[in-house]
This record gives C-alpha cells, sequence and structure tokens, in this order.
C-alpha cells in the first residue's frame, strides 16, 4: 500500500527512542503512559504491543519481568528493536499490520498498546479494524491503551507558534476547515490528526469501558524550550503539575498526544 511505503520511508530515518527520552519535554508522553500502565497491569500478565516501533515500551516493560510480545511493521525499527533486547528479556517481535493480527489467537493479552497505529490511518474502518483486532485478541476484563495525534495541540504548537507551515495556505490547501480548523489527514501527511469527539465516535462501535482519557503530553510540546531549561526539581514540579491536570477535561485538547484507556 502506498500509504504504508510513506509511513517505511519516514521511519527508516526517524529516531523514535530519541523522542521519547531525549529531552525532558519528550519524556512526559513516555512518563505518563507509563504511569498509567503501572497502575492496571499485574504480575504475571502478559503483554502486546501493537506498532511497537524499537521497542521503548516493550523493552521497559520486559525489563520489569513482564511477559511481552512485539508487533512492527517497519523492518528497520524491527533491526533496531531486536538489537536492543537483552538477553534475559521474555519478549518477542514480529512483523506484522495492525490491521490483520490473525497471528495472534482471541483473549490472549491481560494489556494491549496501541500507541503507534492509530496515527498513520486515515478512515475510520481502518481505525475500528485496529480498534477491533486489540480488543480481540485482548482478555475480558483486560485494558487496551489507545493513542492519537491531536488535532489541536499539533495546530497551536507547529502553525501558530513554531510556524513550520502555514495556517493560511494550510485552510487554502483544503488541510484545515476553515469553520472549525479541525485537519484534514492524507496519508502523504504522515500523521492522521484528530479530536476527542472523533475518538469517542470511533469508540461508541465498541461495548467497552473508557477507563481514563489523558492528555499524555499535555503542554509540554508547546513549552518544549521552557521544560527542556528546567533543572531537575522544577520538572519533578511540572510533572507532578502535569500528572494532576492531565485528565481534566478544560484540559485535555491542548496536547499534540492523547492516550484512551478502556477495558474489554
Amino acid at each position: 500500500m502506498k500509504e504504508n511505503q510513506y509511513l517505511i520511508d519516514y521511519y527508516n530515518s526517524y529516531d523514535e527512542d530519541g523522542r521519547l527520552a531525549a529531552l525532558k519535554h519528550g519524556t512526559v508522553e513516555f512518563l505518563t503512559t507509563m504511569r498509567y500502565i503501572e497502575k492496571y497491569i499485574r504480575e504475571g500478565d502478559r503483554v502486546l504491543e501493537i506498532g511497537a516501533a524499537t521497542g521503548r515500551y516493550s523493552h521497559t516493560l520486559a525489563r520489569q519481568g513482564y511477559t511481552v510480545d512485539a508487533v512492527e511493521l517497519v523492518e528497520h525499527n524491527i533491526e533496531i528493536f531486536r538489537q536492543n533486547t537483552l538477553s534475559d528479556e521474555k519478549i518477542t517481535v514480529t512483523q506484522g499490520n495492525a490491521l490483520d493480527l490473525s497471528a495472534f489467537p482471541d483473549n490472549t493479552y491481560d494489556i494491549t498498546l496501541l500507541l503507534g497505529p492509530l496515527y498513520h490511518l486515515y478512515n475510520d474502518e481502518d481505525k475500528r479494524q485496529a480498534l477491533s483486532e486489540a480488543i480481540r485478541v485482548t482478555k475480558q476484563g483486560g485494558i487496551i491503551f489507545a493513542a492519537y495525534v491531536i488535532s489541536d495541540g499539533s495546530l497551536i504548537d507547529e502553525g501558530f507558534k513554531l510556524g513550520n507551515f502555514s495556517v493560511a495556505q494550510y485552510i487554502k490547501d483544503g488541510l484545515l476547515d476553515p469553520i472549525t480548523f479541525a485537519a484534514i489527514s492524507e496519508p502523504k501527511d504522515l500523521f492522521e490528526l484528530v479530536r476527542k469527539e472523533d475518538i469517542d465516535n470511533l469508540m461508541s462501535a465498541f461495548t467497552t469501558t473508557r477507563l481514563h482519557y489523558v492528555a499524555s503530553d499535555g503542554c509540554s510540546r508547546l513549552l518544549r524550550y521552557e521544560v527542556d531549561k528546567m533543572d531537575n526539581d522544577t520538572f519533578e514540579w511540572f510533572l507532578k503539575y502535569h500528572f494532576a491536570t492531565c485528565e481534566r477535561q478544560d484540559m485535555v485538547g491542548i496536547t499534540s498526544h492523547s492516550l484512551d484507556i478502556f477495558r474489554k
């Protein structure tokens, strides 16, 4: 598929580990996601990560003693994933697509992570297929974590603050709705930008129970320069503030990434 080639070309040269770990502002999303995973994961749980990239989450959980299976589309990412694997990790990685997990049986995993594929699916049918597959392989009562890229945080950050694109030109080119400013994404744009109402609409097709809807990096990307300059004590207070506010409904739209956490 052409959209897969856009994706493969991008991740062949992108440092996903660095995005989540290199600078203080980049760690906020990772630390927030791990905080919620640790809230629900239990000793002996089995984890599936769909779209594992180079394995930042998979390896972290495997090194904590959990059994982890990972699926990743991009061969370059799989190579790095394997290079980063320690001998005592109970972990596997296979090449595959979030839309077809037929190699994995029903009702197998206690925790299922879908932390990347929904960034790169551009119609509701494909998104629901990926969500359906993630739900299918999860045990009854298991927890699914689904991540999204959020339109408003990205527009404010990349468009208005950094000027990485012209908002006026995006509207002229049909990439932003001129009334609502909602993004209209295509595969060549690499990332599908959504809002919470889009996520709610997707999830209306499933009989799952939402546990949390989280602004996983909050304002940390908007404040990237300020956050990166913080001393460690100030950054710890910033994290405490973020954790205290990341589920507040009046703030969840101002984030670049969100995390939808639900029970099967």
